[in-house]
């Protein structure tokens, strides 16, 4: 029998919350619309008002869109996959895989690695960004060269990407993470001096983490534990030697839009909303860099 809510025997989270019911270490503020269980994230399914929970889809007593969808969806109204981390693990493995080949190859690292345009002789002319190279932009999100700065970034996209990956559904949380690299890379394409080297995934990951500080206030969870871990790493990145603070910066504000998008999008017009606002962002990519590429050509 369920327990009503409220009960005494209902698990309760640090900051008073109830548990979900399915993963009572996590605090949730959500319940199923049917039969008023707390849900996490993980267990959320959209339906017509609010969410309801698995076991009440699976039985047949959701209605409207929840009662006729194919498959159960995730909040922001993605498939719920059997593996909910796989893109996370994709994403690693990618990481992974060319810091090897960066180490293995000796000049690898110099066709991969954000440029904006190589100085004058010795060096080979017309490379870079702003010679045509536009790939750069894309691949530099995945390099990393030193073992500490890929144990970093890809301990935080396990914490992080993880359960964002659960909450947006794979097809979203990938345009999330892509859009939010991009960003990173045009921005500091468009600040940084043309011949300095920019590489890694921190700007991606950036925008992870201000994705997951606008789910979180729409979830009604505590703010102050992604608050602080924003503002450590704003922080480090102002003051660390060696960082781009244009990556991290244009990360996060892609981030935090194309994150409104996803979670505040209504229902009737959620994915033109959600990929509409992905398009909008990439837009402003597309508009810095050629700004950029003027200045330089």
């Amino acid at each position: 029998m369920d327990q009503a809510p409220g009960s005494p025997q209902e698990p309760q989270g640090p900051q008073g919350l109830p548990g979900c019911y399915r993963h009572p270490d996590r605090p949730t503020g959500v319940r199923c619309t049917r039969c008023e269980r707390p849900i996490c994230p993980e267990c959320m399914v959209s339906a017509s008002v609010g969410f309801q929970c698995p076991e009440c889809v699976r039985g047949g007593s959701g209605t409207g869109h929840a009662a006729s969808a194919n498959q159960p969806r995730t909040m922001a109204g993605g498939a719920v996959a059997a593996d909910p981390r796989l893109v996370t693990k994709v994403l690693i493995a990618l990481n992974v895989a060319v810091f090897i080949a960066v180490h293995v190859s000796d000049t690898l690292l110099d066709h991969l690695v954000l440029v904006g345009a190589w100085p004058p002789a010795p060096y080979v002319p017309n490379q870079g960004v702003a010679g045509g190279e536009w790939y750069r932009l894309v691949t530099s999100v995945f390099t990393h060269n030193e073992v500490w700065h890929i144990a970093f970034n890809m301990l935080s996209l396990w914490w992080v990407g993880g359960p964002l990956e659960q909450a947006l559904g794979r097809a979203r949380y990938i345009a999330l993470y892509m859009v939010s690299g991009l960003a990173g890379s045009a921005l500091a394409y468009a600040f940084s001096s043309p011949s300095t080297s920019t590489l890694g995934a921190s700007g991606a990951i950036f925008g992870l983490l201000g994705a997951t500080a606008v789910l979180m206030r729409r979830l009604n969870y505590d703010m102050r534990p992604v608050i602080a871990l924003l503002a450590l790493n704003l922080l480090f990145t102002f003051t660390w030697g060696g960082i781009s603070w244009q990556a991290h910066i244009g990360g996060l504000v892609a981030g935090l839009v194309v994150g409104y998008a996803m979670v505040h999008a209504p229902r009737e017009r959620r994915s033109l909303v959600q990929y509409g606002t992905c398009a909008v962002v990439l837009l402003a990519v597309i508009v810095t860099v050629f700004v950029r590429t003027s200045q330089l050509t």
